[in-house]
């Protein structure tokens, strides 16, 4: 029953920012990490930004110095601050969570949002 929103996507002008936000809810007992992804049309899926339990971040490179990745544990959040985006930045972005459920002990399971649209005009 874990579930988890995206929200913040929306159409933006090269060089203009945009903030993403997900929350999870549902009987989460411990998180190991939260990521985000993104798909463009005819590519596959691909990891932009990730944070562990230890709020140790890491960024694929084309992205790096322009996103960062935050979370709030308390509320269990993940945020996508993306600054300086480019149009090759559009694709629909999906937050993913690596969770063991109060329901699962030990079990590492990995759950996915639906999405939201980021479109970055020239």
């Amino acid at each position: 029953q874990v579930q988890l929103v995206e929200s913040g996507g929306g159409l933006v002008q090269a060089g203009g920012s945009l903030r993403l936000s997900c929350a999870a809810s549902g009987s989460i007992f411990s998180i190991n990490a939260m990521n985000w992804y993104r798909q463009a049309p005819g590519n596959e899926r691909e990891l932009v930004a990730s944070i562990n339990s230890g709020s140790v971040t890491k960024y694929a490179d084309s992205v790096k110095g322009r996103f960062t990745i935050s979370r709030d544990n308390a509320k269990i959040a993940v945020y996508l601050l993306m600054n300086s985006l480019k149009p090759e930045d559009t694709a629909v972005y999906y937050c993913n969570g690596l969770f063991t459920t109060a329901q699962a002990m030990g079990v590492r399971r990995s759950y996915w949002g639906q999405g939201t649209q980021v479109t970055v005009s020239s």
